[in-house]
């Protein structure tokens, strides 16, 4: 689905009498939180006017008091996947969870299901509804990999991931 918005952070109490307040990110990626970025909120586009992230606060432009601030209290920011694809550049073997979602999972060429989405722990587990063959022979439907540990090889474009030791969780499970 293009353009569907992403939270990566919400607003929290304002700090001091200038319009400065509480930032909370829900993203791996800071550094797109810089002087002159706009984000889409509820209801309006805010822009980044100075932001100390050590402190976690921003300030934004037309938000001048500690009563302007306490409108946008509890918002949540959002950008597209477009707009993160464009602001962040990935890493080797980084990717984007966007991406992780909806791929195939296999192990020695055969499906075990398709990844729902991710849950952030201390641990990044990928949730897989387990492929309809599979629940018909008995086996869960749902089930959980740890992403370092389990996944061998993801492949984005084909929507494909190849894990290693995801069989023996099923297993375990049936």
């Amino acid at each position: 689905m293009k353009n569907k918005k992403i939270p990566i952070a919400k607003l929290g109490k304002s700090h001091g009498v200038k319009g400065w307040q509480k930032i909370h990110l829900l993203t791996d990626f800071p550094e797109q939180f810089k002087p002159g970025s706009t984000f889409s909120s509820d209801k309006t586009d805010l822009t980044i006017e100075k932001i100390d992230l050590k402190r976690g606060l921003v300030k934004f432009k037309g938000i001048d008091t500690p009563e302007d601030a306490k409108k946008i209290t509890n918002r949540m920011l959002y950008t597209t996947e477009e707009e993160t694809r464009e602001n962040i550049k990935l890493k080797e073997n980084e990717y984007f969870w966007f991406d992780i979602e909806n791929c195939d999972v296999y192990e020695n060429g055969k499906k075990l299901g398709r990844v729902k989405e991710i849950e952030r722990a201390d641990v990044d587990y990928l949730v897989i509804n387990t492929d309809e063959e599979l629940i018909k022979e008995g086996y869960p439907k749902r089930f959980l990999i740890d992403f370092k540990r389990h996944v061998k090889d993801v492949d984005v474009e084909n929507k494909k991931i190849e894990a290693k030791g995801a069989i023996e969780i099923l297993d375990s499970l049936k």
